[in-house]
């Protein structure tokens, strides 16, 4: 279940969320009822970051050995058909 906090709540409920954060459950906290941030473990974030940096490096290899380049709607049309 998602959890959703006042960002309050990261000053007055800080123990009980770092434990929530620490079992696997990312915060995502409100200021005035708009989401403003979404608080995660270091391991998640890293798990986040490093896939992210992976596919980035591999898009640079496969980019650097094709002459072959995509227009903006070729790479999102693909990534929303893959998506839906």
């Amino acid at each position: 279940m998602i959890d959703i906090r006042p960002v309050s709540d990261l000053r007055n409920k800080f123990t009980e969320i770092e434990a929530s954060v620490q079992e696997g459950n990312p915060i995502f906290l409100t200021k005035n009822g708009y989401g403003t941030m979404v608080v995660l473990s270091i391991e998640q974030y890293s798990e986040l970051i490093n896939n992210v940096e992976a596919k980035l490096d591999e898009a640079d290899r496969l980019a650097a050995a094709s002459d072959k380049r995509l227009s903006h709607d070729e790479v999102f049309g693909k990534l929303r058909a893959s998506i839906e």
